[in-house]
C-alpha cells in the first residue's frame, strides 16, 4: 500500500548512478523510526541487523544491500517535503476508517532541534484526527510567515469532508472560516488579534453570566473532571441569539458565539479561566466535545513526539531532513496509536517491542495500513 501512494515521488538523484531504491530507503527508515532509532547511523545498524527480515517478511530486494547511514541521510534529505506530505495524506485518507462529526484539530509545533545558525527553526502545522487518533497531514510554515498561511495550504492538502475543525486563535481568520465552511464546521478560539469580535463575545458572556436566566433551555453543558490531584469543573455556553453582532456578516457560517468557564482546583487553590469561541454549530453538547477534543493535539500528538520520540532533540536539519523525518515520525505514531494489542501498551512499550519482537513489528506495520 506504501508503494501505491509513495511511488509518485520525485526521485532527485542522478539517473544510472542510483544503486539503492527510493521506497525501500524509506521503508528500512519507518521501520527503524518505530522500533527507537533516532539517529541515521542508528537507522543503518538496525537495517543491517534486520536484512533478512526486511528481505523474508517485508519483501524487500535490497539488492545492493544497506545502504550507509550517509546515504539514508542525503537521500531522505533530498525529497521534495511538499510532494512527501501530499502523498503521506493520501496514504492516510486511503486507509483510515471515516467518522461521522470527526474532530480534526489543527495546531503548530516548532523543532526546536532543526534551527541551524542564522537561521529560524522548522515550525510545522499539523492535523489531528481525535476520534481516529491520526495525523492527516502537515505542512511547514514559510519562513518569514506564520500559520494563518499554512493553515489553508494545509486544509487543500487534506480535503476533509463533514467534520468539525478546531483552531487556535491564531488562525481565526476570515479567509481560513470561510475555506472551512465550504464543506465543514468550525470551532474558532478569539482572542486579542481579532480585538473587536472579542471585546464584543467577551462583553456578551461576561454580562449574560450575570443573569443566567437569559439563555434557552439546553444552551449550557456541565462538566467534572477528577485526577492527578486535581478537580476540573467546566461550564459550557452556547448563544445562537447574534444578529446583534457586528462581525457577523464577516464570518462565513457564523451561527453562535461560545464560551468555556473553566475552574480548577488543585491542593487547596482554585483557579477560573474563560475561553471565548466562533462557531458553526448549533448544539452546545457538540460544541462542548470539540472543544475539548481540541486538546487531543496536545496531548496525543505533540506531546507524543517529544516525550515518546524526542522529536526536539532531533538534530536533523541539512536540507530537507527536519521537514521529512517529521513526516515519518507522523507515520511512526499513526501506525504505533492504531496497532491494537491484547493488552493495553503504551507507545515507548510498543517501540520497545519491535526492537526484539520481530513478529510483533510485523502485525505493526502490516495491519491497519499495510506498510508495503
Amino acid at each position: 500500500m506504501l508503494q501505491e501512494y509513495f511511488e509518485t515521488l520525485t526521485d532527485v538523484r542522478v539517473k544510472g548512478r542510483i544503486r539503492h531504491d527510493l521506497l525501500e530507503i524509506l521503508v528500512m527508515t519507518i521501520c527503524a523510526i518505530v522500533s527507537g532509532c533516532e539517529f541515521w547511523w542508528q537507522v543503518e545498524d538496525f537495517s543491517r541487523a534486520k536484512e533478512s527480515w526486511l528481505k523474508d517478511k517485508l519483501g524487500l530486494i535490497l539488492k545492493h544491500g544497506i545502504p550507509s547511514h550517509d546515504t539514508f541521510q542525503r537521500v531522505v534529505s533530498l525529497i521534495k517535503p511538499k510532494e512527501f506530505e501530499k502523498c503521506f495524506s493520501e496514504w492516510v485518507r486511503a486507509a483510515y476508517k471515516r467518522t461521522d462529526g470527526e474532530i480534526v484539530s489543527i495546531d503548530g509545533k516548532t523543532l526546536c532541534g532543526s534551527r541551524k545558525a542564522g537561521d529560524s527553526a522548522l515550525h510545522l502545522v499539523s492535523a489531528w484526527a481525535n476520534k481516529n487518533r491520526l495525523v492527516l497531514g502537515q505542512t511547514a510554515t514559510d519562513k518569514k510567515s506564520n500559520e494563518i498561511t499554512a493553515i489553508p495550504n494545509l486544509l487543500e492538502i487534506l480535503e476533509l469532508n463533514e467534520c468539525i475543525v478546531t483552531i487556535d486563535a491564531i488562525g481565526t481568520q476570515r479567509e481560513i472560516a470561510a475555506k472551512i465552511a465550504e464543506n465543514n464546521d468550525y470551532v474558532l478560539a478569539v482572542k486579542g488579534n481579532q480585538e473587536k469580535l472579542y471585546e464584543s463575545v467577551w462583553k456578551y458572556f461576561d454580562e449574560c453570566l450575570c443573569d443566567e436566566t437569559l439563555y434557552f433551555n439546553g444552551n449550557t453543558v456541565k462538566t467534572v473532571e477528577k485526577g492527578h490531584g486535581r478537580i476540573e469543573k467546566r461550564k459550557y455556553y452556547l448563544s445562537t441569539d447574534i444578529n446583534w453582532l457586528e462581525q457577523k456578516s464577516e464570518w462565513h457560517g457564523l451561527a453562535a458565539i461560545g464560551m468555556v468557564e473553566a475552574t480548577v482546583e488543585r491542593v487547596g487553590k482554585v483557579t477560573t479561566e474563560r475561553r471565548h469561541y466562533i462557531t458553526t454549530l448549533i448544539d452546545v453538547n457538540v460544541f462542548a466535545k470539540a472543544v475539548r477534543a481540541h486538546w487531543g493535539i496536545e496531548n496525543s500528538l505533540h506531546w507524543c513526539l517529544d516525550v515518546v520520540f524526542r522529536e526536539d532533540k532531533c538534530r536533523a536539519r541539512k536540507d530537507n531532513s527536519a521537514e521529512n523525518f517529521a513526516v515519518i515520525r507522523h507515520i511512526a505514531i499513526n501506525l504505533m496509536k492504531n496497532y491494537k494489542t491484547e493488552k493495553p501498551m503504551s507507545l515507548n512499550a510498543k517501540r520497545l517491542k519491535c526492537q526484539y519482537d520481530c513478529e510483533f513489528m510485523s502485525n505493526v506495520l502490516l495491519s491497519l495500513f499495510g506498510l508495503i
